[in-house]
């Protein structure tokens, strides 16, 4: 039985806005109408799609469809557009993709203004964890450490972004001076964005070549999680984009000179013939050929 679109726009209404009345109120109906289709279209489908939640969450059955909805809703906005040609007037397509904070801090952001008729939904998470929302189907693109495709993706190779162990001098002098790099690593405070860095201890094993389980920091924004260790609270790896200009001016000091951590990067975006992400690929590829390391792998 093909699926009804009614249905399953107002599902996807229903995750994309979390609720089921956020959705009647988008929708411009009843939050029982909303209910009525959800339930028929989980009745055809014969599973259960949406868990009834704060805010409302995709089962695993329901994220194929949500990524479907995603996608209909994409091509048709297109599709209209085209049809209308120059007539003025039409709904602009709105795009959702999660970046990485430091590449959202640093070269992503510029590539939204190469696509002016685009609004968009960004979204933020560690590199290591953006494609989950690609298999969930909430995000249409995703910029990511994960090189596999995810199902239904195209995977490009952006890049590397290099990342130096950076501390203020007042922290390097009483932590690291003089000690062990074993020892230091293992004792002096760190400041990681989230529970989800681990790039930290990546380096730190590197260099010691042991796990270390220092006292950390968790300070989750680019802008202040770099002015913490400019402040002394502990060391932490900074984009050399970022730390360069510190490290000339000797607000910070590298610990390991000669040393860093590359972190491929990758764009993987819905396999669709869709104008708008076949743009936004080539703007990101573009930006991405100017700021990250071409050519290098991580560790």
């Amino acid at each position: 039985m093909p699926l009804d679109p009614v249905q399953l726009a107002t599902f996807q209404a229903v995750v994309d806005h979390g609720s089921f009345d956020a959705a009647a109120r988008v929708l411009h109906v009843t939050p029982s109408a909303v209910s009525q289709r959800v339930k028929a279209l989980e009745q055809v489908v014969g599973q259960v799609l949406v868990r009834r939640t704060r805010p409302c969450e995709p089962t695993e059955a329901g994220r194929p469809l949500v990524r479907l909805g995603g996608q209909v809703d994409l091509l048709e906005r297109e599709a209209l557009a085209a049809a209308r040609g120059a007539l003025g007037g039409q709904a602009r397509t709105r795009v959702a993709v999660v970046v990485n904070a430091d590449s959202l801090a640093g070269w992503f952001l510029p590539v939204l203004t190469d696509l002016p008729d685009v609004l968009f939904e960004l979204r933020t998470d560690d590199e290591g964890h953006t494609a989950e929302l690609l298999r969930a189907g909430t995000v249409m693109a995703a910029v990511t450490s994960e090189r596999t495709a995810v199902q239904g993706c195209r995977v490009t190779r952006l890049g590397a972004m290099r990342y130096l162990a950076v501390a203020s001098p007042d922290c390097r002098d009483r932590w690291f001076a003089d000690r062990d790099p074993a020892e230091a690593f293992a004792t002096a405070p760190v400041v990681c964005f989230d529970r989800k860095d681990v790039i930290q201890r990546r380096f730190a094993r590197s260099v010691t070549h042991r796990d270390t389980d220092p006292p950390t920091h968790y300070v989750p924004a680019a802008g202040s999680f770099t002015e913490a260790i400019r402040l002394g609270l502990g060391w932490g790896l900074v984009p050399e984009g970022i730390a360069l200009p510190d490290l000339a001016d000797g607000r910070l000091v590298d610990l390991a000179p000669g040393r860093h951590l590359d972190v491929p990067l990758y764009w993987q975006c819905w396999r669709l013939e869709s104008t708008v992400l076949s743009s936004l690929t080539a703007a990101v590829r573009k930006a991405a050929a100017g700021a990250l390391r071409q050519g290098t792998r991580g560790p």
